[in-house]
């Protein structure tokens, strides 16, 4: 009975990791056969101050994207969990994001980043502040290419915990206004309570998505300017596909992995554990 999920797991899971530590430990360029090398490629990675680059702008990436978009996620939830009218086009409207293919999206604001054109700097302008180069500068790459991240990021975490809401009892609620308890400390007393196995999902599966952007970076900057929007997947791909060094490549990629273990394990230990 389990033959047919082992089988694809294997295939399509177990054995291309295999062959990722494989490879990181040879020097291999597609064209030639792969000649093993050791921990060479491990160490060029640990010395490389681009990828030091990438790792650090992937790290402020996720600090900001993951924490920010989770708590307009919880607030919108909440308040599209309210009897509306309209209420299913708001939430598709949100979730519209999701859906939208990110090379598409990133080309929308590269027009409302345009210095000259863009939708930005025409709405400072209104309000009498000067326009900037936002993806042109490396003070406000980065934070451009973030904000990108964040709007893109709020309709699944959103859709997520609508479901969670759905599942809290309405009692609870009856029983805090009997008490005489405001809606801002229901909100914190039951809801983020109530929401806490949701919101643990919602951070693992944030940090992972944040730690493999490419797409927009790729579209909106090309790591650019002077590697200060670069991230450690738009490495990976350069290694792979521009370099044609696949074996540094794969070791890029487990380091990549160690990061998202630790992540994911400091995730688990900062909500305690809670198995529900």
């Amino acid at each position: 009975m389990v033959a047919p999920g082992a089988l694809w797991l294997g295939f399509w899971v177990a054995l291309p990791v295999v062959a990722t530590f494989i490879l990181s430990m040879t020097d291999y360029n597609v064209f030639n056969a792969p000649k093993f090398i050791g921990l060479d490629n491990y160490i060029h990675v640990w010395n490389d101050p681009v990828f030091h680059k990438a790792t650090w702008n992937t790290v402020v990436y996720t600090f900001w994207t993951v924490p920010v978009s989770m708590a307009i996620a919880v607030v919108i939830a909440v308040a599209l969990n309210q009897k509306l009218r309209a209420q299913s086009w708001y939430r598709a409207a949100f979730f519209l994001p999701q859906v939208t293919a990110t090379v598409a999206i990133a080309m929308v604001w590269l027009w409302i980043y345009n210095p000259q054109q863009g939708l930005l700097n025409n709405a400072l302008a209104i309000v009498g502040i000067p326009g900037h180069a936002w993806l042109e500068s490396t003070d406000t790459a980065l934070w451009a290419v973030s904000l990108v991240g964040v709007w893109q990021g709020i309709g699944m975490k959103m859709l997520i915990y609508i479901a969670a809401l759905q599942n809290v009892d309405e009692a609870l609620y009856e029983a805090a206004s009997i008490d005489g308890a405001s809606t801002v400390r229901k909100f914190w007393s039951i809801t983020l309570p109530m929401l806490k196995p949701a919101t643990f999902f919602v951070f693992v599966i944030s940090i992972i998505g944040a730690f493999q952007v490419f797409d927009q970076v790729y579209v909106l900057t090309d790591g650019g300017p002077a590697n200060s929007t670069t991230m450690m997947t738009y490495e990976v791909y350069r290694s792979a596909f521009q370099n044609f060094k696949m074996g540094l490549a794969c070791a890029q990629s487990v380091f990549l992995f160690a990061f998202l273990l630790v992540m994911t394990v400091i995730s688990r230990r900062m909500t305690k554990g809670d198995e529900s």
